[in-house]
């Protein structure tokens, strides 16, 4: 097996466990497989895109994006950028198709997208230490990611998707807040995760891990709660 393919392996493989973990939560209801298939394409397909506005950042702020200082202000951008540009894969491809038809919905495609992006995004870190000839470093990369980075990309994408979901069957002025706070939201919780990892050098690294199994716990809880909201929803 070449390198490359044992890092697509250690990307993807992961990424579609969670995603079936989060599938099966939905077993009652379930998303069109074409639906979830075009989204977690879209998920990957994100982030080509995200790479030149993460760039265009440190341009930006040269002087926050040194190697060896990187500051509070990019790590807010990237982290922004990412979470807008999940989004907006989800949003394109499923939340605004006739399979957007119920609550529990929004936080499936959001999820799925989500995990796309952790996919290649995965790979890519992956990648490096092995055409570096590092093997083991990079094993340690996939199982750090999987534990970590992939579950924060899913609970950060979910805060959206909660979010719509709880304002399902109110007014759109209420709906398009609730999505601002969500958004905020998910920027904040990558944004501290980054920061936590970059700036702190990894010190606090099971601390953080540990918030981010918290996050998803808490997740878990309000998926169960929108589950359980049956109306029909509003003339438009």
């Amino acid at each position: 097996m070449n390198t490359i393919s044992i890092a697509l392996l250690g990307g993807v493989l992961p990424a579609l466990l969670w995603l079936s973990y989060w599938l099966r939560e939905d077993r009652r209801h379930p998303e069109p497989k074409k639906m979830i298939f075009f989204v977690f394409l879209a998920g990957v397909m994100s982030v080509p895109l995200v790479l030149p506005f993460e760039k265009y950042a440190c341009k930006f702020l040269p002087e926050s994006c040194s190697p060896h200082n990187i500051g509070i202000a990019v790590i807010l951008l990237w982290a922004a950028i990412e979470e807008v540009f999940k989004f907006l894969a989800a949003y394109f491809v499923a939340l605004r198709s006739k399979y957007m038809d119920e609550p529990v919905d929004a936080v499936i495609y959001m999820i799925t997208a989500a995990l796309g992006f952790a996919a290649l995004e995965n790979t890519f870190f992956i990648l490096g230490p092995l055409l570096d000839g590092h093997l083991f470093e990079g094993l340690i990369t996939g199982n750090l990611r999987f534990v970590g980075a992939t579950l924060l990309h899913t609970v950060s994408s979910a805060a959206i998707g909660v979010a719509i979901a709880l304002s399902y069957y109110k007014r759109a002025k209420l709906r398009h807040d609730f999505l601002i706070l969500g958004l905020i939201a998910s920027i904040a919780l990558h944004t501290l995760f980054n920061f936590f990892i970059i700036q702190e050098s990894g010190v606090h690294i099971f601390s953080v891990f540990g918030g981010v199994w918290l996050g998803a716990i808490v997740l878990l809880l309000l998926f169960e709660k929108i589950k359980r909201v049956r109306k029909y929803p509003p003339t438009l």
